[in-house]
């Protein structure tokens, strides 16, 4: 194996430009905490230092090298003084660049400047950086670029880094706000016979040992829990990836991360003010406030939640009464709207929901639209006063959808009905329309009590990020490099 002359006059130094590890004592925003308040000019000899991290700049003035180090907590200026390391130290300090990692021994005070830095008196390469990182006053500026290269856009941009530290708080609030309240996390099937639990097209893989075709689910194993209230289970909850072979835009991706909880004896009203209040908890832990900026809007968590009649909305932004229209008239609308549609399989009920779609950008929030039709909502449970619509809510905020929940459907018959008439539709082209799960309606025969259920993806951390949901994921997919 023959190494690149740099590397190779790095060993020859005798240090192991791929080192196995280095023990650190502290992190650099330790040091910025606990020093930071010194004086120009002053220095503590007696504290020692063992840090380590990435060099983002290297300046030469003459025997002394000045050195931005940077680890994930911080950054923080290494002072080299030729004279007080050793030849083979000196020697190395000469060969290091941007990029290297290095581990230091020294330590601190501040130069006459007042600039905060570490006195090198020990320091050795981890690992070398065959590849030159981008210029950070330029950066990468192509979107492709940013999100291919990843951990590029991670190590020039400290708020990027930021981001996925905020998002592991996202879930994990949201997990310890569904813990505190008694609900049991679980884990349901990734690979499924059929899917489930949404309108979405899977994506299908096949099982080699079973020799079977398998689906990638679509839901948070939303049939699955509601096996488990059959069970005997009453408060259960799952975080989990789920997968849509659909379109990309900025608020979908087709690999995503979505929460769904499940709650016996609960109905879609109980659910309505257990989901407010964890949004607002969630916000408050994760951000630290509740009133945010998503695209033209101005959101205020806080505020009072609105209630939006889904049938009203309709009406009143289209003039279409869906409780009467025709596809025709619906089809008639769509085109005046300027709206595009796929015409395979295409039937009144995605109609609706495409008139729906249109009405819902000029809404605000927060609040939660109610009402839906039992033809868009094939797992709810119908209303006792009007068996036309359902007990189904979905959270609107900034134009969109950020959570959808049932009072669940546990009557068995009507969920045959259901996936019967879903059967139709995809018979008929809608790849959209759910797949019938006769275990499922099975399992329902042994009982299942009212329940409530809801879900919602990582599509709400993305809108109170204010950013596109693809470059809120750490490795979002992208096209193979040609």
């Amino acid at each position: 194996m023959k190494y690149p002359k740099e590397i190779q006059e790095i060993k020859d130094l005798g240090f192991d430009p791929f080192a196995h590890k280095f023990d650190k004592s502290d992190d650099l925003s330790n040091v910025i905490e606990k020093y930071g308040k010194l004086k120009p000019d002053e220095k503590d000899d007696k504290v020692k230092l063992k840090v380590a991290g990435r060099l983002k700049s290297v300046r030469e003035h003459g025997q002394l090298y000045f050195m931005d180090l940077e680890d994930f907590t911080g950054r923080v200026q290494l002072y080299v003084d030729l004279n007080a390391v050793s030849k083979k130290e000196n020697d190395l300090v000469k060969l290091l660049h941007q990029g290297d990692i290095v581990g230091v021994e020294g330590s601190v005070g501040k130069t006459k400047r007042g600039e905060l830095s570490i006195f090198v008196k020990k320091i050795t390469i981890l690992t070398r950086s065959l590849v030159p990182l981008p210029k950070e006053f330029f950066g990468l500026k192509d979107t492709e670029t940013k999100l291919r290269k990843r951990y590029l856009d991670m190590l020039m941009n400290p708020e990027v880094r930021d981001m996925i530290v905020k998002k592991g708080k996202f879930w994990n609030s949201m997990r310890s706000f569904l813990l505190n309240k008694g609900f049991v996390e679980v884990e349901t099937p990734v690979l499924e016979n059929t899917t489930g639990g949404a309108d979405a097209k899977p994506f299908v893989t096949h099982h080699n040992a079973l020799g079977i075709d398998v689906y990638l689910r679509i839901s948070t194993g939303e049939l699955w829990q509601k096996r488990l209230m059959v069970a005997g289970f009453e408060k259960t909850f799952e975080i989990g990836r789920i997968f849509r072979n659909e379109g990309m835009d900025p608020e979908h991706a087709q690999d995503y991360t979505q929460m769904e909880f499940y709650w016996g004896y609960a109905d879609y009203n109980m659910s309505m003010k257990l989901v407010e209040e964890m949004y607002k908890y969630v916000a408050k832990e994760t951000f630290g406030t509740l009133k945010f900026k998503i695209g033209d809007f101005d959101v205020d968590l806080g505020k009072k939640w609105e209630i939006y009649d889904y049938s009203d909305q309709v009406k009143k932004n289209t003039g279409i009464d869906i409780s009467k229209a025709a596809l025709k008239d619906i089809e008639k609308k769509l085109k005046e709207l300027k709206i595009d549609y796929e015409k395979k399989g295409f039937n009144i009920e995605r109609g609706i929901d495409h008139l729906w779609k249109y009405c819902r950008k000029k809404i605000a929030g927060p609040g939660f639209l109610v009402n839906h039709p039992v033809a868009v909502s094939p797992l709810a449970k119908r209303r006792d006063d009007n068996p036309n619509l359902t007990e189904r809510y979905q959270v609107i905020i900034a134009g969109s959808e950020i959570g959808n929940g049932y009072s669940e459907l546990n009557d068995p018959v009507d969920q045959k009905a259901r996936f019967d008439e879903q059967a139709k539709l995809r018979a008929a082209g809608d790849d959209e329309a759910q797949m019938a799960d006769n275990d499922f309606v099975e399992a329902l025969e042994y009982g299942m009590p009212p329940t409530s259920g809801f879900g919602v993806s990582e599509r709400l951390f993305s809108f109170l990020m204010n950013r596109p949901i693809r470059e809120c994921q750490a490795f979002p997919l992208t096209r193979p490099k040609e």
